[in-house]
């Protein structure tokens, strides 16, 4: 006659939480792994790729400091290796590559702009009457008078560079003392700012002025007119 191993009610208890604890645990892991969001990079978010780009523009702008030291470049070297921090602070919370580093369109060969199109060749006058004055006076060209500045960096995106303080700009073109109007051609938003230091790329606009012409949650102007304008 067999005898019938029996569980004990304590036993059946510590069996079924146990069992229970490795079945959360493992939901947890599954949970965890399926809600983890894949880290973006450059090529597929505009948000990443502005922030890359600003990280390569400081990244250039150390290296040129340290090819060419001056008496400033270890106090310019440290601030803009602090602005770096943050940049890969901002990339974290934007789920992106961090320490991902890329220059924009303006270190590489920037594309061909298009060509204006040519005015229409203006009528011959008519002569004048025998004894009546031709006028000489030229006709007032296209972008003459107070319509605008020099249009400069054709091609360029612009990207902020990290910095702290009042609007203004840096520049790898200009010198210090520049005024620089740039235009955000996908919201027609504009400010016109002063270049204040040297960065790696044609205009870098600082954190307060790159506000005043982004569009929200984006850290790239892709569409910008930027204008030589003092």
């Amino acid at each position: 006659m067999s005898r019938r191993r029996t569980v004990s009610p304590k036993k059946k208890i510590a069996l079924l939480a146990g069992a229970a604890v490795v079945a959360g645990g493992g939901a947890f892991v599954m949970a965890t792994t399926s809600n983890a969001a894949p880290v973006q990079n450059a090529s597929n978010s505009t948000v990443c790729q502005g922030l890359a780009t600003a990280l390569g523009n400081n990244q250039s702008f150390i290296d040129g400091q340290r090819a060419n030291p001056d008496a400033q470049s270890q106090a310019r070297i440290a601030n803009r290796e602090a602005v770096i921090a943050q940049i890969k602070v901002q990339q974290a919370a934007s789920n992106c590559a961090v320490g991902e580093s890329a220059q924009g369109p303006q270190a590489a060969q920037p594309a061909k702009p298009a060509q204006p199109a040519q005015p229409a060749k203006p009528a011959q006058p008519a002569k004048p009457a025998p004894g009546q004055q031709q006028s000489t006076a030229p006709a007032q060209g296209a972008g003459g008078g107070a319509a605008g500045g020099q249009q400069v960096c054709v091609g360029s995106t612009v990207t902020l560079s990290g910095e702290a303080g009042a609007p203004a700009a840096s520049s790898n073109q200009f010198p210090a003392g520049t005024k620089l109007k740039v235009t955000n051609l996908d919201n027609n938003k504009s400010t016109i700012v002063q270049v204040t230091s040297v960065s790696g790329s044609c205009a870098l606009l600082n954190n307060a002025a790159f506000e005043q012409v982004r569009e929200p949650g984006k850290f790239l102007i892709r569409r910008a007119l930027i204008e030589k304008v003092g």
